[in-house]
């Protein structure tokens, strides 16, 4: 990074030479940088805000910051020389903000130029030469082999920077010999100390303890030699002949650095994938490996690595049928070539930036590269040409310019065909059709170097000679085409994918309504012979279903074609050729076998001719069905399919070709037998559940009305018919029918729900979950927890064999291992302030328990103990000690108590005493005691009266002990009086005999004549009460006999509690035993961060909102408990914090307390902490000892050594990577919030020195004399006070241009990961100590002959949402998604085998993800929900997904309404997606069938569910309008042959279970009764009805509903961020109604018109209760989706609010739009925004809207001949004549809107003349209906129904013709109309609100409604949401 420029300026003189002219210039915009940071020293501003076209003089100016307090002048001639080099790099200040920081750094070298002055010489010249002399041999000569390489780095790294500014200050010449020798020497060594990640791979000197570790010195021997590589040769295209020399010199220490001399790898990757290798290959060759003779990896090693890394690499080969080169020729050595291959792949992965998500393009690259590398070793010979390597790339970006950066350009180009997410899918080529292009023979076609010319590269578009213009430019031109898939946006995508369930479900209605029908209607009626002939037409409608499918296939798929072969082209054909034929065969072979033929069967049976037998259609059957019956079989045989779907043998393939179209991905997906038997199981005794309730409830009801409907005739119509003539009612029965099938096709989702909460219970329960799910069932089972840790968690010595089951037997060693980690656990709770200092007491497993008899159980478990056996023993009657002795025995920790708190007494007392006859006494005393209790004398002996006293005494005693003191004689003599007292006490209280133990003694003093002066007990030694141990155990002593009430609510805190019982828990649960840390798999942890929260600075604690709530407040109170520990913690004097440090806890508290980074960071860094615990343990091994660290001399001596040691392992398996994309402008900006964030992360990093942060760094560099931005991924770690960098590898371009911002943010730092595991962490998670420990179990799942053959690749690990105490809201999301993450993903995983990935905090396989396209897919748009998608491609590529549920992370939600709404809509968008993607197609069609179900439920199966049950509301009511309308109904109903069916409301019933959300609960329940408790699961499940949970479940199935269903109709998914604030404030009503006027009003106030018009007109003739019965859900669905955003809305009926927020609402409404204008401010820019989805949509989108807009103008059509004025009139003309009444209302209305603009002003009087004619015209005209033609108000409130929804529906005719209606000049007219709508809409929501808004209880329930949860907890949040703070807020500085 240091600068080696040693230029002069234009004259040639020293800069020091020509002050004046250099520091002269003078420019202009100074004031620009000179940014106010108050918070941060003005040495971080100049050398961090460097602009990014001068980041050579960064380091520069670094160094003059760390040595200016050193020499102030020697500074300033660094900042002179990074001026001047700054200046000679962009003369003319062109780059962006050069001017503004060169105008800065000059004004501060002006200033001092003056005040500085040389220290050690009188020239700069000879100071700096003098410096530089003094600053060599004080720093680096001394500190060689005595700093750390860290240190050492960074003072070479200022040496070599302070010779460059020497050169430019000291003319050469004058340069002293010294100096030189000094800089040669820095030069030499320079390379030795540069900054490293984990290993410092060439550090001389002080050796650090990873690089001592055996494993690590194999590895870097391994990949070092580099004996028999060839020298490359290199074409010097310079004629000086030092250049010449150079280029053939380049020398190369290890394998990746051939490689890169060979191929042209950049020197960062080069670095950073050598550090990679030689971890990968130190982890993978430890295991289970003895430490002694280590000096050679394991051939198995480096065998088992090739297998991972090129399993996929040689599965493609196969698949093409080409040679693999990963050849070993024979004399080889195999294990260096192993490595080269392995290096290549890492190097060109490492390189690849976005190529990296197209893995079999990466196998292409390195196909060809290996067959290079080949050639050099072996052949040295072209294939083709015979002519020889010129092996040697010209530069170190050969790799990246002439590989990656043409592939990335063609990903660029189809990009901007994307038009930023707005054009369909199909129009462009994703990563996905890019990488499929590699699945085909033909991509050799692509030569090798890439032929540029190649049909992949060849785009027709104009490429952009500009590569700084506007991304989202769009690319026109000649389309390629998709490749073997097309991403189409329908609705057919459902059944295209899932064909086989749509067939099972069609032919099982089909087959029931058959049977249904039969005259019995039985279920065995099937048997009768005429019924069974019936029930086989099923097979002709299979036919046409498989008609429908190919046919599908064909059309949808049409797109791809020319990228298909002929071979799948001639499929797709002949598959529909078929499907044709046997839709033409059956229905001709079945018309023939009919008796008494009739119609069209008639036809075709004379057609047919006699020559067919009757029986024919049943061979025709038995052929048709013939696939079908081997498919089965073959279902049956898994492991028979998979082997045939995989192979590559040309035969298998033929014979496969029908069944299966040939893919790369999606072979042999099939689960053994037996996961195959237990999801089979699930699926029959669903399917035969869900039929059942289909045929007997939903069915076999309604036949027997709708075969009397059939017959019926009706001709009193009510309106127009057009059909009066039409026989059986088809409208009365498709009406009726129509919710029912709906209802048919969506309820197998109702019955997933109870099954799967059934089987997810039952399998929780046997999985041992909830076993300790209270403190009570803590305490019981707490003396097994240390041997179940033991058992569990810690590695088995050698030579142990494994414990069968937990021993009664309490072993003191378990106990000292669990109570190391148990007190771990505890501090760090105390730390994070769950619990007190006295709880943190009370829960400690003591340190010291070598000198007591019993176990020292923690006294949370012991307390009261003491106090009940001293009331047992004084209130004890009986006179055997046997007796009292099994009393305390009876109670298991009372004994252990008992035992502990005499031995502890006995040793303090004894301790104290100095005198050897006082010790004497007691020594006596205590014989006395044993003896008595051995010879079962114990109560004849002493009196249990006297007991009491003594407890008091002692209790006084331990306090004395305890307290501070200032002077000791004081303190001496209370600790002598008392003592004296228990002395007495006890001789002459307690004991029978005691005076005789006092006067031997008095006699063996030997001086009873001597006259003594001094009292007994006088002499004790004050020096052991400054003993920490025996302090420990003083303060122990009173916990025992002090505390008096039973410890059940300890600790307080509920988390601390849930965290103590789950972890208690799991302990019991299954889990593989641990290895040691050695042996553990390595692992790295990933979090993608953009731009949230990091920490709260102090203004957001304090900042108010418009309630005067502040974020501290707030939490103050929702955390009451939490806030007095933090109290306690920081005001304790013992700790000592300033107020600096408390100002900085205070933001940590608040911090660690939301959804930030800081938390998330401080989670995964427990891993760390965890490890070096269990490094201490495994060293401490056998000799353990409760309090971890050993006191012992030799133990002190090593615990430096150790401690090395540990971390040195912890970075050998742990690193973690956070992924700040935008670090770098952070870095640079001027926006206070970003330059927080910066100083944040930089905090964290010096916090925590084993983080990295990986960035995206944009550079201006000038390119070709033109400045050119430019893309590194960057990695940095924390160093001194700085961020110092440690890799950067150049980008092709800018990596998040291409796909959606989060995948693309971690798959640029993915790199930088190291390990064999990758877990992928959100922002929003959280960690805990106690769980960290359990990562080394969890990790050996991934270890072979677990599962047999079948390795898991992505471990699904469960979360707790630790967001659910916010409100009730909160609550209910906490608990929706925590019963995902439990039961749900349960099931998933087993029994049914479809659990994906989810953005949880899974643990991926990281080498088979690495190699098949990293950890998620990015897609722009399509893989909106990216993470899913990594498990869709893990699952398609072979892999395997479990869930884990003995271990947990934590993880944030939304709190709020509309955040929550934000988030389901996002997953709403992505599901949307999904259902068109590629992915989903493969995985239901590849699935075997009950798999298949399995995937569509869980999946996008839910989602259209969701829509169905809202569709089935609507085809219900509609089909209700037309019954009603049409007086069809009314003649039905008072048919005497008819009577209401109850069939409709019963099943009816079934929709309303979804849509109250009871789905969602169900599984919520169990899963709560299993963790907390059927009792709380029935109280929650309560709770939540009475805090209208179904409001809010209902409300949010109307927002899946709509954003599923508009993503697929028209697309426009996009990201939206959710937000994570603290605070639940008021949303403004204008807000509410931007966000849900067309997802949920709308369709309400629809709903709300139907539901009253069907009341009105149906009224006279239907009891309402029938009505209030079957529309009572409906009216539900209504008040949920108008209402539930003001009911969930904090203070959302507070009066004040409700006056402003209509205030804001009008001044929205009123605002005009136009350019720039945002949305929240003006109505017309929404309106506008709304729309966006159709301006986009395709032909197909915008006739589907005009198409159900249609269905506004059945309601005109049927109201108007139910007016008074039509006279019961039934002409078409009548419905004519409305349409003259609408029209002429809106000329009237257009003419007055049209006078308003144009008179309005100059014609006043002439346009209010207008409008009075109008007036009296309408007043005329009215007055003639009323009076001649029988109007009635009914009339005018009727039309008001009829012509509100037709207005509608030309609204959304003409927002579809939109670009039409603009060229006819008709916008204008349409947007007033909507305005019209949007003011009446709005005014209807808001009355009810305002309303309810004018009683105060209103504010009051609903407040309590919100923050119920709150409540329960003692909070006040009225009080919170008044703002009528506390005068003195309690605060932690007091």
């Amino acid at each position: 990074m240091a600068s080696t420029s040693g230029g002069r300026v234009e004259d040639g003189r020293p800069p020091q030479m020509q002050p004046g002219r250099s520091l002269s210039r003078r420019m202009t915009r100074a004031g620009t940088m000179m940014i106010d940071h108050p918070n941060e020293d003005e040495s971080a501003i100049d050398s961090e805000l460097v602009p990014s076209s001068l980041a050579a003089i960064a380091p520069i100016l670094r160094v003059a910051n760390d040595i200016e307090t050193d020499n102030p002048r020697v500074a300033y001639l660094c900042r002179f020389h990074a001026f001047e080099k700054a200046h000679r790099m962009d003369p003319t200040s062109s780059g962006r903000g050069v001017r503004q920081f060169k105008t800065y750094l000059l004004h501060k070298l002006e200033k001092e130029e003056e005040t500085t002055q040389p220290m050690l010489a009188k020239s700069d010249p000879k100071e700096i030469q003098m410096y530089y002399q003094k600053f060599y041999e004080d720093n680096i000569q001394k500190g060689e082999g005595k700093k750390t390489p860290e240190e050492m780095a960074k003072l070479y790294q200022i040496a070599s920077v302070l010779y460059d500014v020497l050169k430019t200050v000291v003319p050469s010449t004058r340069i002293d010999e010294q100096t030189r020798r000094y800089a040669k020497e820095v030069e030499r060594k320079k390379e030795q100390y540069e900054h490293y990640n984990i290993l410092p791979l060439y550090a001389v000197g002080a050796k650090t303890a990873i690089m001592e570790l055996p494993e690590i010195k194999v590895a870097i021997l391994a990949v070092c030699n580099v004996q028999n590589l060839p020298r490359p040769r290199f074409h010097s295209a310079s004629t000086n002949p030092d250049e010449v020399d150079r280029e053939r010199a380049r020398s190369f220490n290890d394998i990746l650095e051939w490689l890169a001399l060979v191929f042209g790898f950049q020197r960062g990757n080069v670095a950073n994938q050598r550090e990679h290798l030689i971890l990968l290959l130190a982890n993978v060759d430890v295991r289970k490996r003895d430490l002694e003779n280590y000096e050679e990896l394991k051939p198995s090693t480096v065998r088992k690595l090739m297998e991972k890394y090129f399993k996929n690499y040689r599965s493609w080969c196969k698949y093409l049928r080409c040679e693999s080169y990963l050849r070993f020729p024979p004399g080889c050595d195999e294990q260096q070539l192993s490595l080269l291959y392995i290096g290549l792949y890492l190097l060109i992965w490492g390189e690849a930036s976005n190529v990296r998500f197209m893995p079999e393009c990466l196998c292409y690259i390195f196909h060809n590269m290996a067959n290079e590398v080949h050639g050099i070793l072996f052949g040295n010979v072209y294939p083709v040409t015979g002519d020889t390597y010129e092996a040697g790339a010209p530069d170190e970006e050969a790799f990246l310019r002439n590989v990656i950066t043409p592939i990335y350009q063609v990903l660029r180009k189809e990009v901007r065909r994307n038009k930023m997410g707005k054009a369909s899918h199909s129009k462009w080529r994703n990563y996905d059709d890019l990488n499929e292009y590699f699945w085909d023979k033909r991509c050799f076609r692509l030569k090798w170097p890439m032929n540029f010319k190649a049909d992949f590269f060849i785009h027709s578009d104009e490429i952009s000679q500009f590569p700084n213009e506007r991304h989202d430019q769009v690319s026109y031109g000649k389309r390629k085409p998709k490749t073997n898939f097309v991403e189409a946006r329908t609705f057919w995508n459902l059944y295209r994918s899932f064909d086989r369930m749509w067939m099972f479900l069609v032919l099982a209605l089909q087959t029931m309504i058959i049977v249904a029908w039969s005259p019995s209607g039985s279920i065995l009626a099937i048997f009768s012979e005429d019924v069974f002939k019936n029930v086989l037409t099923i097979f002709i409608t299979s036919a046409f279903l498989n008609l429908l499918q190919a046919t599908l296939d064909v059309i949808l798929s049409f797109g791809a074609w020319k990228s298909l072969k002929f071979s799948q082209i001639l499929r797709y054909i002949t598959k529909f050729l078929m499907a044709a034929m046997w839709a033409i065969t059956l229905p001709i072979t079945y018309s023939k076998s009919v008796q008494n033929p009739t119609g069209l069967i008639k036809f075709f049976s004379n057609w047919v001719g006699s020559w067919l037998h009757q029986s024919l259609y049943n061979y025709a059957i038995a052929l048709y069905v013939l696939p079908n019956i081997l498919a089965a079989v073959f279902f049956l045989l898994p492991p028979l399919r998979r082997i045939m779907e995989r192979s590559n043998m040309r035969i298998v393939t033929l014979i496969m070709w029908w069944a299966q179209p040939k893919l790369y991905i999606g072979r042999g997906m099939h689960e053994e037998m037996f996961a195959l038997f237990k999801y089979t199981f699930f699926w029959v005794m669903l399917l035969l559940s869900k039929l059942a309730f289909s045929y007997y409830v939903e069915i076999l009801p309604l036949v027997n009305p709708t075969k009397l409907i059939w017959d019926m005739r009706v001709v009193n119509y009510q309106w127009h018919e057009f059909f009066p003539n039409a026989t059986h009612n088809i409208g009365v029965i498709i009406s009726i029918w129509g919710p029912i099938v709906l209802v048919y096709f969506m309820d197998t989702q109702i019955w997933y729900a109870i099954f799967s909460t059934l089987f997810g219970g039952i399998y929780g329960a046997f999985s041992h979950l909830g076993e300790i799910r209270t403190l009570g069932m803590l305490r019981s089972r707490f003396r097994f927890v240390p041997s179940a840790f033991c058992t569990k968690l810690t590695p088995l010595p050698q030579g142990h064999a494994k414990r069968k089951h937990l021993d009664e037997t309490v072993d003191e060693k378990d106990i000292a291992r669990f109570s190391q980690m148990w007190n771990k656990f505890i501090y760090t709770m105390r730390d994070e302030d769950l619990i007190s200092d006295r709880e943190r007491d009370l829960l400690l497993v003591p340190s010291s328990s070598g000198d007591v008899s019993v176990v020292q159980w923690p006294p949370f478990l012991l307390a009261s103990k003491i106090p009940i056996a001293l009331d047992m023993a004084k209130d004890f009657k009986g006179k055997e000690d046997v007796d009292l002795f099994k009393k305390i025995k009876s109670e298991y920790y009372m004994h252990y108590a008992v035992v502990e708190a005499y031995e502890a007494v006995r040793d303090v007392i004894y301790g104290l005493l100095e005198d050897e006859s006082d010790k004497r006494i007691v020594r006596e005393i205590c014989y006395e005691i044993d003896v008595s209790i051995q010879q079962h004398r114990f109560l004849s002996e002493f009196r249990m009266t006297g007991m009491p006293l003594l407890s008091d005494k002692l209790e006084k005693f331990l306090k004395i002990l305890l307290s501070d003191y200032e002077e000791d004689e004081t303190y001496k003599s209370q600790i002598i009086n008392v003592l004296q007292d228990i002395i007495e006490i006890i001789t002459q209280d307690v004991m029978v005999n005691g005076h005789e133990i006092l006067e031997r003694a008095h006699f063996q003093s030997g001086d009873i004549e001597s006259d003594r002066k001094e009292q007994r007990f006088e002499k004790i030694n004050l020096g052991l009460t400054k003993n920490v141990s025996w302090r420990e155990k003083v303060v122990r002593l009173l916990l025992l006999v002090t505390v008096k009430e039973s410890a059940i609510n300890i600790p307080q805190n509920l988390e601390a509690r849930r965290r103590m019982t789950f972890f208690a828990n799991s302990l019991f649960m299954n889990m593989p035993d641990a290895p040691r840390v050695r042996d553990m798999l390595s692992f790295s942890v990933l979090t993608p961060y953009y731009k949230e929260d990091v920490l709260y600075s102090e203004d957001e604690l304090n900042k108010e909102n418009e309630d005067g709530i502040s974020i501290l407040f707030y939490l103050q109170r929702i955390y009451p408990e939490e806030w007095s520990n933090y109290c306690e913690r920081v005001n304790d004097a013992k700790r000592n914090f300033s107020e600096k440090d408390k100002a900085e806890q205070l933001r940590q508290w608040v911090s660690y307390r939301g959804q930030t980074l800081s938390r998330t960071v401080r989670g995964m860094m427990y891993y760390r902490m965890a490890l070096e615990l269990q490094c201490f343990q495994e060293y401490t091994g056998e000799n353990a000892t409760h309090g971890g660290y050993l006191p012992s001399d030799s133990y002190e001596d090593d615990q430096k050594a150790f401690s090395d040691r540990a971390r040195a392992l912890a970075d050998l398996k742990f690193t973690y990577v956070v992924s700040c994309q935008v670090y770098g402008n952070q870095k640079k900006s001027s926006d206070s919030r970003d330059r927080s964030c910066y100083n944040n992360i930089l905090q964290l990093m010096l916090k925590y020195p084993s983080l990295r942060v990986a960035y995206i760094d944009e550079r201006e560099e000038t390119v070709n004399g033109k400045s050119q931005k430019v893309f590194y991924s960057v990695l940095l770690k924390g160093c001194d006070k700085l961020d110092e960098e440690i890799y950067r590898i150049k980008l092709p371009g800018h990596p998040t241009e291409i796909g959606e911002g989060k995948p693309e943010n971690q798959n640029h730092a993915i790199i930088f990961t190291r390990g064999e595991a990758l877990q992928t962490i959100d922002m929003n998670q959280d960690n805990y100590f106690e769980e960290s420990f359990k990562m080394r179990n969890v990790l050996q799942e991934f270890d072979e002959g677990r599962r047999g053959k079948r390795n898991p690749t992505i471990l699904g690990l469960r979360e707790h949402i630790f967001t659910g105490s916010v409100s009730s809201l909160a609550w209910f999301m906490s608990n929706q998604e925590t019963s995902f993450v439990t039961i749900g993903q349960r099931v998933l995983a087993n029994p049914l085998r479809v659990r994906f990935h989810y953005g949880h905090p899974d643990i991926f396989d990281r080498i088979f993800h690495i190699t098949r396209g990293g950890i998620s897919k990015a897609s722009k748009i399509i893989n909106l929900s990216e993470d899913i998608f990594a498990g869709y491609n893990s699952t398609l590529r072979g892999g395997y997904i479990t869930h884990h549920e003995y271990i947990q992370a934590g993880k944030g939600r939304d709190v709020g309404m509309n955040q929550i709404s934000f988030f389901e809509a996002k997953v709403a968008n992505g599901n949307g997606e999904q259902t068109l993607s590629r992915d989903v197609y493969r995985l239901g069609r590849r699935f075997d069938f009950y798999r298949m179900l399995s995937f569509y439920f869980t999946t996008v199966g839910f989602y259209f569910s969701s829509m169905i049950t809202v569709l089935t509301v609507y085809v219900f009511l509609y089909g209700r309008l037309y019954l009603v309308l049409s007086g069809l109904e009314r003649e039905i109903l008072q048919s005497a042959t008819i009577h209401q069916s109850k069939a409709l409301e019963e099943a009816l019933a079934a929709q309303s279970v979804f849509q109250l959300g009871f789905l969602m609960v169900l599984p919520m329940v169990m899963e709560i009764g299993l963790e907390k408790g059927f009792r709380t699961a029935l109280g929650d499940f309560i709770i939540m009805q009475l805090q209208l949970a179904s409001v809010f479940f209902t409300f949010q199935l109307g927002t899946k509903a709509h954003y599923f269903g508009r993503t697929i109709l028209h697309g426009g998914s996009k990201y939206r961020a959710t937000g994570r604030g603290f605070v639940v404030f008021h949303a403004k009503f204008a807000e509410n109604y931007r966000l849900y006027s067309r997802s949920h009003f709308v369709k309400g106030l629809e709903l709300v018109i139907l539901l009253v018009v069907y009341q009105v007109y149906g009224n006279s003739y239907r009891s309402s209760s029938l009505y209030i019965y079957i529309t009572f859900s409906m009216w539900f669905l209504v008040t949920s989706w108008l209402f539930a955003p003001f009911i969930f809305n904090p203070s959302g009926f507070e009066w004040q609010k409700t006056v402003d927020d209509w205030t804001d609402w009008k001044r929205w409404m009123g605002n005009r739009g136009g350019i720039g204008i945002v949305l929240d401010k003006s109505w017309e820019s929404w309106w506008d925004t709304e729309q966006e989805h159709l301006k986009h949509t395709n032909l197909r989108g915008r006739v589907l809207e005009i198409l159900l807009a249609l269905r506004f103008l059945l309601y005109q059509y049927g109201i108007v001949y139910h007016l008074n004025i039509a006279h019961r009139n039934t002409t078409f003309l009548v419905y004519g004549l409305s349409w003259a009444v609408l029209l002429s209302v809106l000329l009237v209305l257009k003419m007055v809107s049209m006078g308003r603009r144009k008179f309005g002003t100059d014609f006043q009087v002439m346009f209010r003349i207008l409008k009075a004619l109008l007036f009296l015209g309408f007043l005329s005209v009215m007055t003639v209906l009323f009076v001649v033609c029988g109007l009635t108000i009914a009339d005018l409130c009727a039309s008001m129904l009829a012509f509100l929804p037709t207005g509608w529906a030309i609204l959304l005719i003409g927002q579809a013709l939109r670009s039409v209606l603009k060229g006819l000049g008709f916008w204008d007219s349409i947007k007033e109309l909507g305005r019209a709508y949007e003011y009446i809409m709005g005014l209807v929501i808001f009355t009810p609100i305002a309303v309810l808004s004018w009683f105060p209880f209103v504010s009051e329930f609903q407040t309590r409604l919100l923050f119920n949860q709150a409540f329960s907890r003692g909070l006040q949040i009225s009080m919170i949401l008044a703002g009528k703070k506390d005068k003195e807020t309690p605060s932690a500085s007091k």
